[in-house]
């Protein structure tokens, strides 16, 4: 298939292991920040091909698993209304709130509809006029593009049955907030491809510039990464911290200009609670004033009070990169896949979840590599 099969090249991705191996003269860390890529590194088996060179930590990539926990709560709280029907993509409905999760609700008897697209949450309102329809809004700004239609579309056809429950989260603040820690250890990023395909590149300048760390935009296939991950190197070995877009099939400089409007048209920057990290300044995205009818927290009252995570989780660390997932006592015994602590352990993106299904399978020292990227 083009722009995958060359991507997996096992020759392709021998030689680049080779060169990241030979230009390294020390150890370097180096944090990706999409879940999507730390489930990609793993299930190559990149990390360990790797491992004398190259330092890999995970970053608070997935959207899943930073949506706040009183979020979560008042989702299903809502859902539990026999006038409302919560729509939801499907990976948020395993993630546990403070004492159920959407899928537990639903199966209680809650109103709880998955949906691939927030405008099938618009058509829901359309088709329901006698329910309110609550789509649950999350994601970096790779899916706010298609809230922000959903929520026009809904204004074009004059629906009062339809709102959102807001938990869209920016990455660049988030990034910021790492690098300014006085416990920072990371010396270079891999930024989040598909974010960049909305938001582009030349967003990152300033940052690089001001904390002196490269970043360096990638994909998800192993060559992509790999790629990602040699140019980081060889800006470490120079000194330079500049950013460089290593995936230019799908990424622009400026990015995708009409998506980036509609963001701005519906929405606006606010400080936003992130799970396991806690407030981070201008991390997310609210309704702007002309659209807050559309706002959910302000359509319904809420009567769920603030609840604390479990304090055996440390997603928080996790999600931080202070800690592997495999570092968390908790993990593979008390949370599991099946019964989760914490978002990262369920979430399609999460560390946990990824460190689980990868690392079972025991370690691939020595694997043969053509083997290790056909998986």
């Amino acid at each position: 298939m083009k722009y995958v099969d060359e991507y997996r090249d096992p020759n392709q991705c021998e030689q680049l292991v080779d060169t990241i191996q030979r230009t390294a003269s020390r150890v370097w860390t180096i944090m990706e920040v999409c879940g999507g890529q730390t489930h990609g590194l793993l299930r190559h088996g990149i990390d360990q091909a790797l491992e004398k060179k190259v330092h890999l930590i995970h970053g608070p990539g997935c959207p899943v698993c930073v949506t706040p926990l009183e979020s979560i709560d008042f989702a299903i709280e809502l859902a539990e209304r026999p006038d409302i029907m919560l729509t939801s993509f499907g990976d948020m409905l395993r993630v546990p709130g403070s004492r159920t999760s959407l899928l537990r609700a639903r199966a209680a008897g809650a109103q709880v509809r998955i949906v691939y697209s927030p405008l099938d949450a618009v058509q829901m309102a359309v088709t329901n006029r006698d329910r309110q329809v609550v789509f649950f809004a999350v994601g970096f700004e790779t899916t706010a593009p298609a809230t922000a239609l959903a929520v026009q579309q809904a204004n074009r056809l004059a629906l009062r049955n339809f709102s959102l429950l807001a938990a869209h989260v920016r990455v660049l603040p988030v990034m910021e907030m790492l690098a300014a820690s006085d416990s920072n250890l990371v010396q270079g990023f891999l930024a989040a491809g598909h974010v960049c395909t909305v938001t582009g590149s030349n967003c990152y300048e300033a940052f690089a510039n001001r904390h002196q760390i490269p970043v360096v935009v990638t994909g998800f296939e192993p060559v992509d990464l790999l790629l990602g991950i040699l140019e980081c190197v060889r800006q470490l070995e120079r000194g330079e911290a500049r950013v460089r877009n290593c995936y230019p099939r799908s990424v622009h400089a400026a990015g995708n200009l009409q998506a980036m409007a509609a963001i701005d048209d519906v929405f606006e920057p606010c400080d936003r609670p992130w799970r396991g990290i806690g407030i981070v300044p201008l991390g997310g995205f609210r309704l702007r004033t002309q659209w807050a009818r559309f706002d959910a927290s302000e359509r319904f009252p809420r009567t769920v009070q603030p609840a604390r995570e479990s304090p055996d989780c440390r997603a928080g660390d996790v999600l931080m990169g202070r800690i592997k997932p495999t570092e968390c006592d908790c993990f593979g015994t008390t949370c599991t896949p099946e019964n989760p602590l914490g978002a990262p352990m369920v979430s399609a993106e999460g560390a946990c979840a990824a460190y689980y299904r990868f690392k079972s399978q025991g370690t691939r020292s020595g694997v043969d590599l053509h083997g290790i990227w056909k998986q």
